[in-house]
């Protein structure tokens, strides 16, 4: 049987939890595989979610975040302050590579506010449905009324 792994497009997207968890619980398949630079997706509300990175050695002018039709954009580009000098690493555990990751956001998704702290960058999201795709309560009224409604429309 063919198997297949949905766990990029799981990672990649906010907003769409009960599709994957239910693709995910279908399929099988749990989340594996991280990428660089790690990260987590996870919910700070009803409407509101948060990605948090690590980005340790980046700092706020070498990360740049963009939001455009429904897709979320980091990307950080390293700027060596210490180039001119020589140093030997003789052991290299922190990644120091440029990065770029996507994120697809659901509809109505949109980004608050991002903030760096402790070499972790954290990106506020909100789900704001617009007022005319919310669930609204239909008043259910008698016969008796429908009619005198029917009737006065009909007469004027």
């Amino acid at each position: 049987m063919r198997q297949f792994d949905l766990s990029p497009l799981y990672r990649s997207t906010v907003g769409f939890d009960r599709l994957f968890n239910m693709l995910d619980t279908m399929s099988g398949h749990e989340n594996g595989g991280q990428t660089y630079p790690p990260y987590n997706i996870e919910r700070t509300g009803e409407n509101a979610y948060r990605i948090t990175m690590a980005v340790a050695g980046f700092g706020e002018k070498d990360i740049d975040i963009e939001s455009k039709e429904n897709i979320l954009t980091v990307k950080a580009q390293r700027n060596d302050e210490n180039e001119g000098q020589e140093r030997e690493v003789l052991y290299r555990g922190i990644a120091a590579r440029s990065f770029e990751r996507r994120f697809q956001l659901a509809d109505h998704v949109e980004v608050t506010g991002a903030t760096l702290e402790n070499g972790l960058l954290h990106i506020d999201l909100v789900r704001e449905i617009p007022e005319a795709m919310k669930p609204r309560k239909i008043a259910i009224g008698t016969a008796g009324e429908k009619r005198i409604d029917a009737a006065v429309n009909k007469a004027a």
